[in-house]
């Protein structure tokens, strides 16, 4: 007597992204074919540390009446699922990782988009998985895999992933139902039923391996202001005094820094690297790229003017009221939690006054005291966003502070560095140069950012030209290993370069 087995759907779906709704889609349409259908779920930790896994499993019908009950699974297991649909391509590495996808028997379907990992966001370094190899590992590991952005197909349809999800689920044929009973199912649903039918339709469609609808033609970019006089000044020095392969990035570089202080800043910018192109070489394009993408990057270095700038900015609004999907008469609210050091209190004030405060006194531990605790500020309130608007207007000021002064003064040593090696060693002046990916971010991550750059600063003073490019470059990785530099002093050591 053969027994009839389920068909096994494991779901991997973040906060948000209709993952319950996508297994309940699937239970509904089982149950009115007069299937077997039973789901669970498995919360993950967070919506990105880890997903939700739902679980589906789908009995037909006993060819002979009975009154027994069958008994389905509460949870996947690896090595025995036939279907495994992920809303993000980090999940469908892991789904591979945890065995539930192979190749005899798994179909796995899976957006193409990313959502990054905490671990891939906090890396010193670039900290992102290639998501080249992900496909790859996925391609090998399933039996059939059906892989496209199913974000952008969801946003282009005004709908959630989900239904794409549901639509590629019904166009890969994995279950024994047809196009009709699959949109009846959403139709029972009730809500959002004309973007989820039209979401799911592009889904089928892609999963067939026929073209997606083309997307509605996007809105006419604006023109953009025209330039000032001083800004086509900057911009005519770029062509003049570099050559063609470097003229993208320094243009990128003087925008960067039109936008984080004024023309004066990007003039200076300008001059720093002037001094660079007379030192270098003529074929030393490389060198002369790299340089002037750190020190845009260095010269708009992250300070409290800087966050709050960032935050007050209209194109922000935008971009959460997009996220959110907010409509236009729905409130929406914006809460910024920050967390100040005295450090960085000290930083914004002039710079005679920051280093007066920095002292232990009165005054000093008052209002360490007041910055112990992280503060929530409301941007989308009047208050809230009144106060990081005047902050970030101390910017006109910038060049008075505390922070600057000493930012300032360790981009000119970096500078003259990279411009002393240049000529003699111009391999060893490029890691110099590249050095400065240590150099990030702001409070505690830059601190330790930092204190990793000036230790590898010791190691080029003590050891000079004799300290070989690849040797450097590999220290500059173990720095970017971890935030606490023990794959740095580990590197030392093995490399006989402590002090």
């Amino acid at each position: 007597m053969s027994v009839q087995q389920p068909i096994k759907i494991a779901i991997l779906a973040m906060g948000g992204e209709g993952g319950g709704v996508l297994a309940d889609w699937i239970v509904d349409l089982g149950e009115h074919q007069g299937w077997h259908a039973q789901t669970t779920s498995v919360p993950g930790v967070a919506q990105r540390t880890g997903a939700t896994i739902y679980y589906v499993e789908l009995l037909p019908p006993a060819p002979q009446p009975t009154t027994r009950q069958p008994v389905l699974a509460l949870m996947p297991m690896p090595g025995d699922v036939d279907v495994v649909l992920c809303s993000e391509l980090m999940e469908a590495g892991r789904a591979v990782q945890r065995g539930l996808v192979t190749p005899q028997r798994t179909t796995l379907i899976t957006s193409t988009h990313r959502v990054y990992a905490i671990a891939e966001k906090a890396a010193m370094g670039d900290g992102r998985v290639n998501d080249e190899v992900l496909v790859q590992h996925a391609r090998e590991a399933a039996q059939k895999l059906v892989s496209f952005d199913m974000a952008r197909t969801a946003e282009e349809s005004g709908s959630v992933i989900s239904a794409v999800l549901f639509g590629a689920l019904c166009g890969v044929g994995a279950l024994p139902f047809s196009r009709a009973d699959f949109e009846a199912t959403i139709e029972r649903g009730g809500v959002g039923v004309k973007p989820s039918l039209k979401a799911f339709g592009r889904g089928c469609q892609a999963a067939l391996g026929q073209d997606a609808p083309a997307a509605e033609p996007a809105a006419t970019v604006p023109t953009p202001a025209p330039q000032t006089a001083a800004v086509a000044a900057l911009l005519q020095r770029v062509e003049r005094e570099h050559r063609p392969a470097c003229q993208h990035v320094v243009r990128e570089g003087v925008r960067r820094l039109i936008d984080y202080q004024d023309t004066a800043y990007a003039a200076l910018y300008l001059d720093r690297l002037a001094a660079l192109v007379r030192q270098a070489g003529a074929d030393e394009d490389t060198l002369v790229r790299e340089t002037a993408r750190h020190l845009a990057l260095w010269m708009s270095y992250e300070d409290t003017i800087r966050v709050a700038d960032l935050k007050t900015r209209d194109s922000r609004f935008q971009r959460v009221q997009g996220e959110v999907r907010a409509k236009a008469d729905q409130q929406l609210h914006i809460n910024e939690f920050m967390h100040p050091r005295i450090e960085e209190v000290c930083e914004t004030l002039p710079a005679a006054l920051g280093r007066w405060l920095a002292r232990p006194h009165a005054l000093h531990r008052l209002v360490a005291r007041f910055t112990r605790e992280g503060r929530v500020i409301r941007t989308s309130s009047l208050r809230g966003f009144a106060l990081l608007w005047l902050l970030s207007r101390w910017r006109v000021a910038r060049r008075s502070t505390l922070r600057y002064v000493q930012e300032n003064q360790r981009i000119e040593h970096w500078v003259q560095r990279v411009q002393a090696l240049a000529a003699s060693h111009p391999a060893l002046a490029l890691e110099v140069a590249r050095l400065q990916r240590l150099v990030k971010g702001y409070g505690d991550t830059h601190a330790r950012g930092l204190r990793n750059y000036q230790t590898l600063l010791g190691v080029l003073d003590r050891h000079g030209a004799t300290l070989a490019p690849a040797q450097l470059a590999r220290l500059r990785d173990a720095a970017l290993a971890d935030e606490h530099g023990k794959a740095l002093q580990a590197a030392l050591q093995q490399q006989a370069l402590h002090a």
